[in-house]
């Protein structure tokens, strides 16, 4: 079974992380979602990825503010595609996580979204795209949520449009 994992380094995180969750249930995407920190769980975390990779993990979502090592330290553990999602917070409102998630050694890939909800989002919704790859339904699905999405910018337009 392909399925998304989420893993967020702590509870405060389950917040933005739930619109990642939501969007995924709109497209009837399989996820799992989980809470484990690259610092204090390190070995949790290690050996959540190993179980989620031998259950049929296609990509791994990492949610983690301030030093951010989350998604580093998941790049370190699979060869899976990691999206890293900086969260907000701490002495610089999330400039370190988002540092700190998109530095990565060479060899060592992490993608990177935008902090906070649209980060979330934006991460399900590339790794639907993974998914997609081999999922032509969902691949639909992609394609027609993107026409929705065209056709609401055109309504939104209409409604205060002036064209001389």
């Amino acid at each position: 079974m392909n399925f998304i994992s989420i893993i967020m380094g702590s509870k405060s995180d389950y917040e933005i992380m739930k619109n990642c969750a939501d969007t995924f249930e709109k497209f009837n995407v399989k996820y799992e979602m989980i809470i484990s920190s690259a610092h204090r769980s390190p070995e949790r975390t290690k050996d959540y990825v190993k179980e989620a990779e031998e259950k049929g993990a296609v990509a791994f979502i990492a949610a983690a503010g301030m030093a951010a090592h989350l998604a580093g330290a998941l790049a370190a553990t699979t060869t899976k595609p990691i999206i890293g999602v900086p969260m907000k917070g701490g002495a610089m409102d999330g400039m370190d996580a988002m540092l700190s998630t998109v530095q990565m050694p060479a060899g060592m890939p992490v993608a990177t979204v935008a902090l906070g909800k649209s980060g979330a989002i934006n991460a399900a919704y590339l790794a639907m795209q993974i998914l997609a790859i081999t999922d032509k339904e969902l691949s639909i699905k992609l394609k027609e949520d993107r026409i929705v999405k065209a056709k609401a910018v055109e309504t939104d337009s209409k409604e205060i449009e002036v064209i001389l």
